[in-house]
């Protein structure tokens, strides 16, 4: 076990990269959704899936077999923005549907969260019984749509000293960390962020100031929806398939790597994502491919035992401006 993990280490390091940058961009929803409502939003995940179904529709669409090099970068852009923009207004109709209602009738968090559970249930079920069956003509059952050699580039590989790295991890990367630093300028810099900031604060006062509570809730699942909408774009990217379940488990993973971080923290979000991917590839290399899942549900379970509030801890609300 030793000899493979010391092996395929630097191969385990930059999937773990790769994987952990979805995770991260995934965990980015859940935390912040929390920051300001003290809700975890499990129909985020399903967001995710339907950003995952517009670059897939995008791909289809274009019509694209062997691209690379500035073409190859200008369908990845344009299928990140395709899925940041679904998957962000699909986050803004959840928010409006599921969640508002509620909060104008002062219904409880557990009431909150049982209109998560549903809404992620209809979503998963509308696109596997409706949508893919309707436009793909497949089943429920089959529910997987796959894209073989569209990006036939994607396997390339650059070769970084000891370390080989293939294009689509390169982008999957390099995409992510982009995203997180526009995000982290945007909540820290921006008028609507300081009113996210606030509002996570203290909600009463932030009325008192002038803050419109409504645009902020909204914008904070916009700005999440379209995170997960860019990582489901990295995903296809990375993975090439998709299907009307694919985001149940990755969103687990990404909740886990929320609350690894802190949940409510932006900047833990990231940390617990790599970390989460690198310990996931690390385990899978050490122990054998069939623990991997062990692995991150292990430490899920040990930050909740030994530190509920994640490595970072400090949450949205006492973020510096």
């Amino acid at each position: 076990m030793l000899d493979d993990f010391i092996n395929q280490f630097w191969p385990s390091t930059v999937d773990g990269l790769a994987l952990g940058a979805i995770y991260a961009l995934l965990a980015l929803g859940y935390t912040m959704v929390y920051g300001v409502l003290r809700l975890i939003n499990f129909a985020h995940a399903d967001i995710f899936m339907v950003g995952t179904f517009a670059a897939l529709w995008t791909v289809r669409f274009l019509d694209v077999s062997a691209v690379g090099g500035v073409a190859l970068i200008g369908v990845v852009a344009l299928m990140a923005v395709v899925g940041g923009a679904v998957a962000g207004g699909g986050a803004m109709l959840l928010e409006v549907a599921a969640y508002r209602p509620l909060r104008k009738r002062g219904a409880s968090r557990l009431a909150a969260l049982i209109s998560a559970i549903g809404a992620s249930i209809f979503i998963q079920q509308l696109m596997g019984t409706v949508l893919i069956h309707r436009v793909f003509g497949t089943s429920k059952e089959g529910g997987k749509l796959d894209v073989n050699e569209h990006f036939k580039k994607l396997s390339d590989v650059v070769d970084v000293g000891p370390i080989l790295i293939r294009n689509d991890q390169l982008i999957v990367f390099l995409g992510a960390v982009l995203m997180m630093v526009a995000l982290d300028q945007f909540v820290n810099r921006t008028k609507l962020g300081r009113g996210i900031r606030s509002t996570a604060q203290d909600p009463e006062t932030a009325v008192l100031m002038g803050v419109n509570i409504d645009r902020v809730v909204q914008v904070t699942f916009m700005v999440g929806g379209v995170m997960a909408g860019v990582a489901a774009a990295l995903y296809f990217v990375r993975f090439e398939s998709t299907n009307y379940f694919v985001g149940f488990l990755l969103g687990i993973k990404a909740f886990t790597a929320a609350v690894l971080g802190g949940i409510g923290n932006i900047r833990g979000a990231l940390v617990g994502g790599f970390t989460l991917g690198l310990l996931e590839m690390y385990g899978s290399s050490f122990f054998g491919s069939q623990w991997r899942d062990v692995v991150a549900f292990s430490v899920l379970i040990l930050v909740l035992m030994f530190r509920p509030t994640g490595i970072l801890g400090e949450s949205l609300q006492q973020a510096r401006a």
